[in-house]
């Protein structure tokens, strides 16, 4: 009977892994059908009241779009607002002419503005931005894609600022901030020779590091000391943004000290004129201001500025949707959410720029409509998981998993994140997906419920290693679509060879 229920609760997720993977459908459509046929099973076969369906379903829709959404569109809006400005463009110059050596741009295009994209936007920038900010300044774009597919693997549990673990926190009850600091020791090893491992892809090999040792170690640390710092003292919103602009800064300095003469063979040809350009400091402060404004007022509205914190903290609404028994209570912060501040300070930021109020709006509409299909999915999965989790569904699947793996679960763990970043590109949708399964199984066997939601975090990043969704993106963003399976081919070994670490630090932590 245990294994039977076990297969009927499960159908949800197969019918995703078979939509996405096999039929190739929409995320939009085959999340939507996920939802029907989760609510058909809760009704006729877990026996959950119909009102207590719908309102799991409409708790989930109005935890998705307040303030999973709405950081994401405030994100996006950014982004795509610095591009109808032409900051984009500086910004790509000026880093470009930092150095003449390709592992260092990677070092600093690739890992350290792609883990800032990461931790900002998410949703592919920290693939499609950097690929083509290296294919542009003169790397293999083939090469490029391979070490920005790498590099996007541990950031993603706090891209979006923090939205992964966020909505974890929302699915699972654990506190965002103490899934922070779990995934933040959990994804330390992988998070650290990354860099290493992207130099050598540029490179042709592990040679690649001769000459390049020390600044690559500067940026691996750079970046881990102080995400790690920023997720225990803050949450989970700020350590892809704090440690990423220290790695770059860091970069940029051990470069200079480091790597004045690097090897003609490393070398590309930087235009003079983007050197010239870089130097303008006025402009770089203009093309980098709304990451500056959101970077402060996050900083500002975060809990180590107590007094503006809890002044803006007390506007906010909460409720109850659910109708049965153990329903979540829905807390909507009406000013201090990171998608309301991301918003306003792009807003300024535009202006600054130079951007007129109608251009502003034309591209907050452009954004809503370019990803309404987004929202509708990430909506449909976060009622999925709502219902699956009301019903006992993820209880019975978990359960199965018990008996089954016993103590050795943690080791494939972060397998099932890997599984669900696969399937749905996102480690928000892994999250909501996975992270009450997760839980669930950890405490039946007397384990750490935060310590497992974290490997499931980190496993999803790992995922997306080999989503076909990152791989097109980074296959469009160095103009080479078709070349989607050389991509998969290149990156598994690395895929592999991360899902089988992680398994291992998962085991290790639980001893």
């Amino acid at each position: 009977m245990l294994f039977f229920k076990f297969l009927m609760a499960i159908l949800p997720i197969i019918w995703l892994i078979v939509a996405l993977s096999g039929l190739k459908m929409p995320g939009y459509k085959a999340c939507s059908i996920a939802l029907v046929l989760t609510m058909f099973l809760a009704i006729f076969f877990w026996k959950l009241n119909v009102v207590y369906t719908v309102t799991g379903v409409f708790e989930g829709v109005l935890n998705a779009l307040w303030p999973i959404c709405l950081v994401i569109v405030a994100a996006l809006f950014t982004y795509n607002l610095i591009l109808r400005t032409g900051a984009m463009d500086f910004i790509k110059e000026m880093l470009a002419g930092v150095s003449m050596d390709k592992r260092v741009l990677t070092l600093i295009i690739g890992w350290g503005f792609g883990n800032f994209m990461e931790g900002m936007a998410g949703f592919g920038t920290a693939v499609a931005i950097p690929a083509s900010m290296l294919a542009g300044v003169g790397l293999n774009p083939f090469s490029a894609v391979l070490a920005c597919l790498v590099a996007n693997s541990t950031p993603t549990a706090f891209g979006s600022v923090g939205i992964p673990l966020v909505t974890l926190s929302a699915v699972t009850g654990v506190g965002s901030n103490t899934l922070a600091v779990n995934t933040v020791i959990i994804e330390g090893i992988l998070c650290f020779i990354s860099p290493f491992i992207m130099v050598c892809i540029v490179g042709g090999g592990i040679k690649a590091l001769k000459g390049a040792f020390l600044v690559t170690l500067v940026a691996a640390l750079s970046f881990t000391v102080p995400a790690y710092i920023t997720a225990t003292a803050v949450g989970a919103e700020l350590p892809d943004i704090v440690g990423s602009i220290c790695c770059m800064v860091c970069t940029v300095v051990a470069a200079k000290i480091f790597n004045k003469k690097p090897q003609d063979e490393y070398c590309i040809q930087i235009n003079k004129k983007k050197e010239e350009t870089a130097l303008s400091f006025g402009k770089a402060v203009q093309a980098w201001c709304p990451f500056i404004l959101i970077f402060v007022m996050l900083m500002a509205t975060s809990t180590l500025c107590a007094p503006v914190h809890d002044a803006i903290a007390v506007f906010k609404t909460s409720t109850s949707v659910y109708a049965g028994k153990g329903g979540n209570t829905l807390t909507f912060s009406w000013i201090n959410t990171p998608g309301v501040i991301i918003l306003v300070a792009a807003v300024i930021g535009g202006l600054v720029q130079g951007a007129k109020i109608s251009t502003i709006l034309d591209v907050l509409r452009s954004t809503l409509k370019a990803n309404w299909k987004t929202i509708v999915t990430i909506c449909a999965v976060m009622s999925t998981a709502k219902v699956m989790g009301y019903s006992g569904m993820i209880s019975d699947i978990a359960s199965l998993l018990v008996v089954v793996t016993g103590g050795a679960y943690p080791l494939i763990s972060p397998l099932i994140g890997a599984i669900g970043g696969f399937v749905t590109g996102s480690g928000t949708s892994t999250s909501v997906l996975f992270g009450g399964l997760q839980v669930q199984t950890a405490q039946n066997l007397g384990l750490s419920g935060a310590w497992m939601a974290a490997a499931n975090t980190l496993g999803a990043g790992i995922g997306k290693m080999i989503c076909p969704q990152s791989i097109a993106i980074g296959a469009s963003a160095i103009n080479q679509s078709g070349s989607e399976s050389k991509i998969l081919k290149s990156v598994f070994k690395y895929f592999v060879c991360y899902v089988v670490i992680a398994g291992i630090v998962c085991f290790v932590g639980t001893l």
